[in-house]
């Protein structure tokens, strides 16, 4: 399991952490996401079954893009 902590940005209130949530909702080896209003993401997944990279097109699909790794 890898743990990885984003600054992303497009965070603007409670609505954009939803939306980022759908999008990354039922990701292929995705274990645990967390996104709070000020646009620190906690992303869980298995990186046998998917990559950052990965999780960060299908956030991006929806308006959020990292600024820089925070950990």
């Amino acid at each position: 399991m890898t743990t990885a902590t984003l600054q992303v940005t497009g965070i603007r209130c409670e609505r954009c952490v939803l939306r980022l949530g759908k999008a990354l909702e039922g990701h292929d080896g995705l274990e645990f996401a967390n996104a709070n209003l000020m646009g620190h993401v906690v992303l869980s997944y298995d990186e046998r079954r998917t990559s950052l990279d990965a999780l960060l097109e299908r956030m991006a699909s929806v308006g959020f893009r990292p600024v820089e790794s925070v950990a």
